[in-house]
């Protein structure tokens, strides 16, 4: 475990000391290690038993969301509607500027929930798309996240939000998505896991 420490940034390995219910998880900090990927300056963790989004900054927590994962479980498998684990990061940022409400198909401005209603906002007011990092496991073939289309965005229904009931995605209210939106570059790491 030393070597770990030692291996993983300033910043990283002083999480040792941080209250176990506001930290980094230990398997997000071993897979960085992992793959030698350098943990960015801001890290969201999604806990899906909890269906809560928890941001971090320089290591220290800073703010925990409720969110909405799949209604299907849990799953990597291209085609399973299932929200999928591991380490990913954001790739791209679509929808800056638009009104909270703003519906997206094919990552494209529809419409507004105040004119289409709610059951037409599937996708609504930010896109954040996800990469998976993993080989294997979450990039490439039938398992990778960004060709799954994985998102962080709104929906219409902000009534689900804490319950499981995307199709994959992970949904957030409108004012925490656009919060956090403008908070976090691309390249920022997320880690999806199942607590």
């Amino acid at each position: 475990m030393m070597s770990l420490l030692v291996l993983l940034t300033p910043g990283c390995a002083s999480l040792n000391f941080m209250n176990s219910k506001n930290k980094i998880p230990e398997a997000c900090l071993t897979t960085c290690w992992r793959l030698q990927v350098t943990p960015t300056k801001y890290l969201l963790t999604v806990n899906i038993s909890k269906q809560t989004v928890s941001l971090f900054e320089n290591g220290a927590f800073v703010k925990k969301y409720r969110c909405s994962t799949s209604r299907f479980g849990i799953g990597q498998i291209e085609g399973s509607n299932c929200t999928p684990l591991g380490l990913h990061c954001i790739a791209e940022k679509i929808g800056d500027g638009e009104p909270a409400g703003t519906i997206f198909k094919s990552r494209e401005v529809v419409g507004n929930v105040s004119e289409l209603g709610v059951s037409a906002g599937k996708i609504t007011t930010r896109i954040m798309w996800l990469e998976g990092l993993e080989p294997g496991f979450n990039e490439g073939g039938n398992v990778d996240t960004h060709d799954r289309y994985i998102y962080i965005h709104g929906t219409g229904d902000q009534e689900s939000i804490g319950h499981p009931a995307s199709h994959g995605c992970i949904q957030l209210t409108d004012a925490d998505l656009i919060a956090l939106f403008d908070l976090l570059p691309s390249g920022t790491l997320v880690w999806i896991a199942k607590s």
